[in-house]
């Protein structure tokens, strides 16, 4: 097998989890930490000189490659640089995508001089898949059928002027640039009150947010509008809210990874509560255990018709709910293969990302 250069950071559950399955089968596998990458563009180029496949892991867990994309976009966008955000800040979402996409690009650039790396997703396709909104349309574009998008949203009076004009009581506001859920809020009002569910912690101050593992519910009218609003203000969109069909006392929707656009690892995610990202201790379920035959048969074709629509990226994890039949695609997350222990013909997402 040939070897592989990896773009990531030391320690990380990703970066551990290919180094694991390429051990066992003998591959060598040379890690460029974000970080290094940044500093020294020269070290990657060194490491793709030789044949190799070439990987992208997302830079997120090294907090010193965050605070450098994060200033390089605040200087492109012509802002004054921010504070180092605290561990879990949610903080200009983007200018941190600004300074993500120039790095893409600059990688792009390079990595067509390189014709003997094989790019297990180009970096295009990656930046595609990081703008949510942008990636919706995308794929509606491409006839996938996904959540009714409402558009961008402004601040929380924008939001419930956008309500009124759609006749709608619940939807979800979703970041722009966000993954794993941080920062989500699936907000419902009715009967003079209103709800807004989300990880995302309202700090004291009432004037940042802090992503966390556990959802809350608040319900107070300011601090309803004061999340909203700091939400918003970093860049998000407003979808509509999906009903997920039933799973004993939750519901549940799926997450399904395909590797060259077929449908192989595929888990259900069990929540009784909006969102069911599996860090925030939802449970996990075989599809085929909750799904009929034909359910199963529109969750594959959704993936599938999902993943050619990003023809240049090879591993991609999409979310859906599927229902008597029909399919709907949520998401599609060019990291999205981080399942540990979910096998599929035997092989982690790690293992058959090799062979």
């Amino acid at each position: 097998m040939q070897r592989w250069v990896v773009l990531g950071v030391d320690g990380s559950k990703r970066t551990r989890g290919l180094q694991a399955a390429a051990a066992a089968a003998g591959v060598p596998v040379q890690l460029v930490e974000w970080r290094d990458w940044l500093a020294a563009p020269e070290r990657l180029t060194d490491a793709l000189q030789a044949p190799c496949h070439f990987k992208v892991e997302p830079p997120g867990d090294d907090p010193q490659a965050h605070l450098a994309l994060l200033h390089l976009g605040c200087e492109r966008l012509g802002r004054r640089p921010c504070l180092a955000p605290e561990r879990g800040e949610l903080v200009a979402l983007d200018a941190w995508f600004t300074g993500f996409e120039w790095a893409m690009q600059r990688l792009a650039a390079l990595l067509s001089s390189q014709p003997q790396a094989r790019v297990v997703n180009a970096p295009d396709e990656i930046i595609a898949m990081t703008d949510k909104l942008h990636c919706q349309h995308r794929l509606g574009e491409h006839g996938v059928a996904t959540a009714s998008l409402l558009g961008p949203v402004q601040d929380y009076d924008h939001l419930v002027a956008m309500l009124d004009r759609e006749d709608l009581d619940r939807v979800f506001v979703k970041p722009r640039y966000g993954s794993s859920a941080a920062g989500v809020v699936a907000y419902r009002r009715g009967g003079g009150r209103q709800q807004a569910t989300t990880s995302a912690l309202l700090h004291d101050d009432g004037q940042r947010l802090f992503n966390v593992k556990r959802l809350r519910s608040y319900q107070s009218p300011d601090e309803v509008r004061r999340v909203i609003d700091l939400v918003a203000a970093q860049g998000a969109y407003a979808e509509a809210w999906i009903p997920k069909p039933r799973a004993g006392a939750g519901h549940f929707d799926l997450r399904v990874v395909t590797f060259a656009a077929r449908a192989a690892h595929r888990v259900a995610r069990v929540s009784r509560r909006p969102m069911t990202n599996l860090h925030l201790d939802s449970e996990r379920a075989d599809p085929a255990r909750l799904l009929s035959v034909q359910d199963l048969s529109a969750m594959e074709a959704a993936a599938e018709q999902a993943a050619r629509v990003f023809a240049r990226a090879h591993v991609v994890g999409f979310d859906l709910v599927v229902h008597r039949g029909a399919a709907r695609v949520l998401e599609a997350n060019a990291f999205g293969d981080l399942l540990p222990g979910l096998l599929w013909q035997g092989c982690d997402t790690y293992v058959t990302a090799l062979d």
